[in-house]
């Protein structure tokens, strides 16, 4: 008979894992999400690198990184991924993890971000970037923070003047207050 011990202690991948249903070891760092990653250029740390940061225990260092702030949930790399590891649900649940622990994000704006983020989502049902970017401005009040690329990014099509219409809004506020009530 052999013995086995069972005196795990329970980790932040533990909690990760509990709360996103996977496993974080799924991830051997092929950085395809990375690579992909429309918002990665702000990030200090690469979407990958956070994964490996959480898999050999530098806790901290992910949970403070501004990286999961920064995410937008918006699955490019989930549907990169060839092991099929859904990062933005990865990234979600570092953040609440962050929240949970009081980490002190090291850029107050990042916060601001994510706030301005979820109004968007809230009030249409998806993000529309000059709504996010509108209320961010003014969250943070960088009135003039990257203005020269506006007129750029409106010739590329990037920037839509008018939000998508979400066909069901109703069913986004119920999730959002049912979550409020937790």
């Amino acid at each position: 008979m052999s013995s086995h011990n069972h005196n795990h202690v329970h980790t932040i991948a533990d909690d990760i894992a509990d709360k996103t249903m996977q496993d974080v070891s799924l991830c051997y760092q092929c950085g395809k999400c990375s690579a992909g990653c429309p918002v990665r250029y702000y990030m200090d740390v690469a979407p990958n690198k956070i994964v490996r940061l959480i898999q050999l225990g530098f806790y901290d260092e992910a949970l403070k990184s501004d990286t999961p702030w920064l995410c937008a949930g918006c699955m490019t790399c989930s549907t990169r991924c060839p092991q099929e590891f859904n990062l933005a649900k990865f990234m979600d649940a570092v953040r609440e993890l962050a929240l949970e622990k009081g980490v002190k994000v090291k850029k107050n704006d990042i916060v601001k971000f994510h706030e301005a983020f979820l109004n968007q989502i809230k009030r249409f049902g998806r993000s529309w970037e000059i709504g996010l970017i509108a209320e961010y401005k003014m969250k943070t009040m960088h009135l003039m923070q990257d203005v020269d690329s506006a007129p750029d990014m409106m010739l590329k099509g990037k920037l839509e003047m008018i939000p998508h219409n979400v066909k069901d809004k109703e069913s986004v506020k119920k999730i959002f207050s049912k979550t409020a009530k937790k």
